[in-house]
Parts: structure tokens; sequence; C-alpha cells
């Protein structure tokens, strides 16, 4: 049995009060995506459009314009170009490999570089192999929040969403649960979205991360509908779930895995429970429309015919 290899063609189809969800997917690590295409619903009105992803900028071996970031971006910056309302999304390890000042200018800043006014970036691992993850505070300055303690959050359309540091020393990350706790339960949005660098739930290499469960768990009571994470070098959707890591159609939050935003793609190991699709195979990034009742999700990929995920989920 081979524990890197996930079944190729998924597809899942389920309506509830909470969730209206229509998703195909395909790929494994050993052969090449699959193109798919499907209707997904479409909730009312416009919405805010956001770009997400991480694990980013790898020029190690090849210079920025060949690297995968440079695919990204290209994706990116052209749907951004005719929507000024639109967002990106940085989820962490920008630079690679440690972070360092000159990582920025030279790989991010000629990639994801392009639209930096536009990213709320979150910080990585890779962000901290520097002193105080001086390269990332350096090079984002006021936009990765304030008093460099890489959490802060903000408003897109209806949406309250939340950035947060999954890198930070115990008491420090005491301090940013109780700032989240307050900012929960002071904002009164219908719809929350959350998202950090290390995923609480993971079937890559690097696993589930026990120490976002306080955070996950504020969420869940707080009624947070949307989480999203890299770290994994990979794709993953998993179906909603509880403070517990029990599926809950009705409360849980749904969380997505998006590694892909350049450097190299890593293989699956056990998948966890609740993993409803799953690629490592293509690079890109997840599309959001977030509406004012929910929210409609595509993965998108750089190649043509590449891997594909989408549907749409109400908030509760």
């Amino acid at each position: 049995m081979n524990n890197n290899k996930f079944p190729g063609n998924t597809f899942s189809l389920s309506f509830s009060a909470a969730a209206i969800i229509i998703a195909l997917a395909a790929c494994t690590a050993d052969k090449a995506p699959v193109t798919t295409v499907q209707k997904a619903v479409q909730l009312p009105g416009k919405g805010v459009n956001v770009y997400a992803a991480g694990d980013i900028a790898d020029c190690g071996k090849v210079n920025a314009e060949q690297s995968g970031a440079a695919k990204t971006a290209a994706l990116i910056a052209e749907r951004l170009a005719n929507d000024k309302d639109a967002a990106v999304l940085n989820l962490g390890d920008s630079t690679y490999p440690i972070g360092m000042p000159g990582e920025f200018t030279d790989c991010y800043e000629p990639t994801w570089g392009r639209f930096k006014a536009r990213t709320y970036p979150v910080p990585g691992n890779h962000e901290y192999s520097v002193p105080y993850a001086m390269g990332y505070y350096g090079y984002f300055g006021s936009g990765a929040g304030p008093e460099r303690r890489g959490y802060y959050s903000f408003t897109l359309g209806s949406w309250h969403v939340i950035s947060l540091n999954s890198n930070l020393k115990p008491k420090e990350h005491q301090t940013q649960l109780d700032w989240l706790k307050d900012e929960l339960g002071r904002n009164k949005a219908l719809c929350t979205l959350a998202y950090w660098h290390h995923p609480r739930y993971s079937s890559g290499g690097h696993g589930n991360n026990d120490k976002m469960a306080d955070v996950w768990n504020a969420l869940y009571a707080a009624d947070a509908d949307l989480v999203l994470a890299s770290h994994d070098h990979d794709y993953e959707r998993f179906a909603p779930q509880n403070g517990d890591g029990a599926q809950d159609d009705k409360r849980g939050m749904r969380q997505f895995v998006v590694g892909t935003g350049g450097a190299r793609l890593s293989p699956f190991r056990f998948r966890k429970p609740n993993s409803e699709v799953s690629d490592n195979a293509s690079h890109g990034v997840l599309k959001l429309v977030l509406k004012d009742s929910g929210y409609e999700w595509e993965f998108l990929p750089v190649e043509d015919g590449g891997f594909v995920d989408r549907g749409t989920t109400l908030c509760h």
C-alpha cells in the first residue's frame, strides 16, 4: 500500500440548511491532473474576490521570472487588473529558504510583490528562521499588522477576516488568543474567515498542528465559518468540523490547506478524517468569492487542464 497516493477522482454533493456543497476534484501524486468542468451553485450578490496561497517564492535554483511564484503571481495579477476591490491573502512562508531580506527583494518582490499593496500576509515558520522575522516585517511593514506581532483583523465586504500568527511562543500565543476572543466577541458579522500558516488538520507531511487547537476552538465557539492555512505544499479541502475535529455540517468550520503558491510540492501521508479533496501535483491559488450569505470557492491551477475544485457554502 502506498500511503502517499490519494484516490484520483472525487465528487461530493450535499445540501443542508447550513451548507450547499458542490465539489469536483482529480489528481494523485503519481499521475497527471485531470481537467474537470463543474457548474457550482452561485450565491446572490457580487461579493468580494479573494485569492489565497502560501509557500510561495523559491528562487534557489531558478530566477524569479521562471519560478513557481511567477506563475501563480501571473494568475492573480491578471484577475486583479480589472477588479479594484479584490484582495490577496498570503498564507505564510513567503520566501525560501529562510526569509532573508534579500529573498524578499530578489524573489518575492518581482513575483507576488506586484500586488503587495493589496496583500494581507501572515508569517510562516521560514520567516522566523531569521531572528524576529526581520525580512518579513521589514518588507511588509504596517501591512503585516501592528507592533510586529503578526496578527490583526480587517473587513472584506461584509466579512470579518482575522489574520493570525501560528509561530508565537506560549506567552505571546496566549496574548493572541485573548485578543482573538475579544475580537470575536465584539464583532457581530454573520460570516468570519480566519487564516494562519500551520494547519490545524492536514494529511500532508507535517500533519495536524495541536498548537492551534485553542485558536480553532475559540473560532468554533464564536461560529466562525472558514479557515485557511498552508505549510504543507499541497491543496486539501476538509468538510466542516467542530472543536473536536468531528464533522459538523450545521456549525462546523471548513478548512482549506493551500500550500501551492510556488514552492516545490510535497507528498501526502495518511488521509486525515473529514478530508474531502486533495491534490499535490498543481501549483495554483484558491479563489474565494465572499458574499453576504456565504462563499464560493474555486482552485485555480497555473496550467491549463490542471486540478480543479469548486463549490459553495452558506455561513451559519
